[in-house]
């Protein structure tokens, strides 16, 4: 690691974050205890609990991230020069597994440290890929496509980074530059799920549903891209409820909630799907599912709002 990071008491630190929960729960058993709550104190209440929310939210973030740039210790391990016959690190022995590989494994595909400085350009690559991936999963596009092209500098034809800046750029609309990454990725690499998942969105949002259809088909097959798989399904889901096929929709997007239950912008479609299919009660019950699912989460606030919408009286906004 080129940079020292501060030293953390995890255990310190949820202690005090469980102590200002317990805090706030009591707060609410008081005030429901004495029967009336002020305007003032349910909003500062609300804004509490959400600051804290925010908090631990980015704790685990970070924590993943972490978990992550191991993953990246246990690459660059691999990548020692060896000796004649190298002792294990003390850490590992040969019975322990790291990504379902045993070290004896390891140390035999390990290569020769001829390239020393190519292989830390690629180890530091993926660690803002995973960054990129991360903005992207909370939809702040343009940071994704900073931290992306950051990556491509070291590493210019990692497909992933290539298809992953797709993504972020295709967020921001730009649906030509993001085709090229594609047709880029798929000129070096014809079958990589995320680039045909890319370029199915692209043609869904372009009208071009038989295209989207044929992209997405192949990439929600991909066992080995659980990712891919989960996206082209929802995509797919998508592009059926745009031809009117609400019944199909609903399926698929039941199966992208399978597969990644916390892509709750799958409860908010299945809504309008059921919705446009005239099942009020099954749509309203797919909203309310989203928002309790995710309060916090802006798919989740989207599901409240529609469905405030729709019990006043309002219509769901239309498709895009």
């Amino acid at each position: 690691m080129s940079e020292s990071q501060p030293t953390i008491d995890l255990g310190e630190e949820l202690a005090a974050l469980q102590a200002e929960h317990d805090a706030l729960l009591a707060a609410l058993h008081a005030s429901t205890a004495r029967g009336h709550v002020p305007d003032e104190e349910r909003a500062r209440l609300k804004q509490e609990i959400a600051t804290l929310f925010r908090t631990i939210d980015r704790r685990l973030t970070a924590l993943a991230q972490l978990k992550e740039d191991v993953k990246g210790l246990v690459a660059a391990w691999k990548q020692l020069p060896e000796a004649s016959e190298p002792p294990a690190p003390a850490f590992l022995d040969d019975s322990s597994h790291v990504d379902d590989a045993p070290v004896s494994a390891m140390r035999a595909r390990a290569p020769i440290a001829d390239h020393a400085s190519v292989r830390v350009d690629h180890l530091g690559a993926s660690t803002f890929v995973a960054k990129g991936w991360s903005a992207i999963s909370m939809g702040e596009h343009a940071r994704a496509e900073e931290t992306l092209t950051r990556a491509l500098e070291l590493a210019p034809d990692d497909p992933e980074g290539v298809a992953l800046l797709a993504w972020a750029v295709m967020g921001q609309g730009r649906l030509d530059e993001a085709r090229a990454l594609c047709d880029r990725v798929l000129a070096r690499s014809p079958g990589f799920p995320l680039a045909r998942v890319n370029l199915g969105y692209i043609a869904l949002r372009r009208g071009q549903y038989g295209e989207a259809m044929e992209h997405l088909a192949t990439a929600v097959r991909e066992d080995a891209d659980r990712k891919a798989a989960l996206y082209a399904t929802f995509y797919l889901g998508l592009v059926y409820l745009r031809r009117e096929m609400y019944d199909d929709a609903v399926g698929l997007f039941r199966r992208a909630l399978e597969l990644g239950p916390n892509l709750l912008e799958a409860y908010y479609e299945m809504g309008r799907a059921h919705w446009l299919a005239g099942d009020r009660d099954a749509a309203r019950a797919a909203w309310r599912t989203g928002a309790a699912s995710g309060k916090f989460n802006p798919w989740g606030a989207r599901c409240a709002d529609v469905l405030e919408q729709v019990e006043q009286g309002g219509e769901p906004p239309p498709l895009d």
